[in-house]
């Protein structure tokens, strides 16, 4: 008996310092996943600090934007330049966490894009700290990143009507002279955009959109001549379901005139100076028969014709002429109806024809707009009805409650549009994370000392 008991009890002592072993291991396997998973956590309220960093910097140009000369008091700045660091964040267990914000510019220049540069770091008692470094590209957000867009729904009548787009600013240097269209330069970004679920929201019909179609929840009602393609889109297919999305949302604030301009109680045949840039105020435009309105230099117009008024009437054969080297701005609450030789704009670029409908109430405004040949225009009126008439080129933008197309227009889509912010807020188009030591030896300078 006494060898069997030598055998268990050597067995028991294996069995113990095997379990002995990997209980070991398990505490050390455990302790290495609690220390991951501290890393992690950390690694993650980093990510939200250096976010959050960036989001700072972003409220401080859009509070710019917005009017207010307080957006960048509280940063340190060079004239140029800012420089920010959040600090106190308290995550527990004795650690602490701050982040640092850099802006190359605090005033860009028009069609520049800015640079936020953001280092966090989250710092634990018992490890190194946890840092995270983002660079994020602002751009000025534009109300026309598409090409009709509307918060109801688009309707084409026309029986041949087109949509497509081309860029008549390619190389985005306003110095260098503008591209017109031409089918050498067409290209398959004729966006069509509506923000309505019904499945009435965007009646395609018999046109023929060389671009994509956006709806808020139904597929589009595309006729038996119509089609929607891309230039990646097989020769057999007629309806691209790759060029077609059903969650489209879009913001689209209301905007309001300007207050000032110099007030002036009729409007004759001339508007404006060659070479100089003026704001006006008037209660409405009325032509009729022959008579013409000829724009000179930059003319801003802010017309004060009330809800349910005509703001813009022309009839007969009336017309309103925009010659190159001008451009006009208009802006009303009122109704717009401008048929007759409707509105001639010889400038190649539809952004120097801009109607702005600023009615505080969906369906509460009308704007009807012809144009004599080629209507080159942009309009943004999103509480507006607008209707577009015109058996020739359309070429622009529209933003609007609903649109109707009439005729067998052809749209086509400036995308040079979609750079056009000037006032806009601003909006993050670039999110990069600089996780070497490569991308973050760039801005090593630029964090040292603070």
């Amino acid at each position: 008996m006494q060898p069997a008991r030598g055998s268990v009890l050597i067995v028991a002592l294996l069995l113990s310092a095997i379990i002995a072993l990997m209980l070991g291991s398990y505490l050390n396997l455990n302790l290495s996943s609690t220390r991951l998973a501290k890393r992690s956590f950390h690694s993650t309220a980093a990510l939200n600090l250096v976010e959050a960093g960036a989001e700072e910097a972003v409220w401080s140009f859009n509070r710019v934007t917005a009017g207010h000369n307080d957006g960048w008091t509280d940063w340190n700045t060079d004239g140029t330049s800012a420089w920010k660091k959040l600090s106190g964040f308290d995550f527990g267990a004795n650690t602490s966490g701050w982040t640092k914000v850099y802006v190359t510019s605090t005033n860009p220049p028009a069609r520049t894009n800015p640079k936020v540069v953001a280092l966090a770091s989250v710092n634990p008692p018992d490890g190194p700290p946890v840092t995270r470094m983002i660079e994020v590209v602002l751009r000025r957000r534009s109300y026309f990143s598409n090409g009709l867009v509307a918060k109801d729904r688009i309707v084409f009548s026309g029986a041949n009507a087109s949509v497509d787009s081309w860029n008549s600013d390619p190389d985005g240097d306003p110095a260098t002279p503008p591209v017109d269209y031409s089918a050498e330069v067409r290209r398959d970004q004729g966006s069509v955009a509506s923000m309505n679920v019904a499945n009435t929201a965007m009646l395609v019909n018999q046109a023929d959109i060389w671009g994509y179609v956006y709806t808020g929840g139904s597929q589009p009602q595309v006729g038996s001549n119509g089609s929607i393609r891309g230039a990646d889109t097989p020769e057999d297919v007629r309806i691209d379901a790759n060029r077609i999305t059903t969650d489209f949302n879009a913001a689209l604030p209301a905007v309001a005139a300007p207050a000032d301009g110099i007030t002036i109680a009729n409007i004759g045949s001339t508007l404006g100076t060659a070479g100089l840039a003026t704001r006006w105020r008037c209660a409405a435009i009325n032509l009729s028969g022959n008579q013409t309105l000829t724009i000179r230099g930059d003319v801003t117009l802010i017309l004060t014709a009330t809800s349910g008024m005509n703001a813009i009437s022309v009839t007969g054969n009336a017309g309103i002429i925009v010659p190159a080297g001008s451009t006009f701005t208009v802006y009303t609450e009122g109704n717009v109806r401008i048929a007759g030789n409707g509105i001639g704009n010889a400038n190649i670029q539809p952004r120097t024809l801009q109607f702005w409908g600023t009615h505080p109430t969906a369906g509460g405004q009308e704007m009807q707009i012809a144009g004599n040949g080629a209507l080159r225009t942009v309009v943004y009126a999103p509480n507006a009805s607008v209707t577009i008439n015109g058996n020739g080129n359309v070429l622009g933008s529209v933003v609007a409650n609903d649109i109707t197309l009439v005729g067998n227009a052809a749209f086509h889509y400036d995308e040079s549009l979609a750079n056009s912010g000037e006032d806009t807020p601003y909006g993050i188009t670039k999110w990069r994370e600089l996780s070497t030591a490569e991308s973050r030896a760039a801005y090593a300078e630029v964090f040292a000392g603070w």
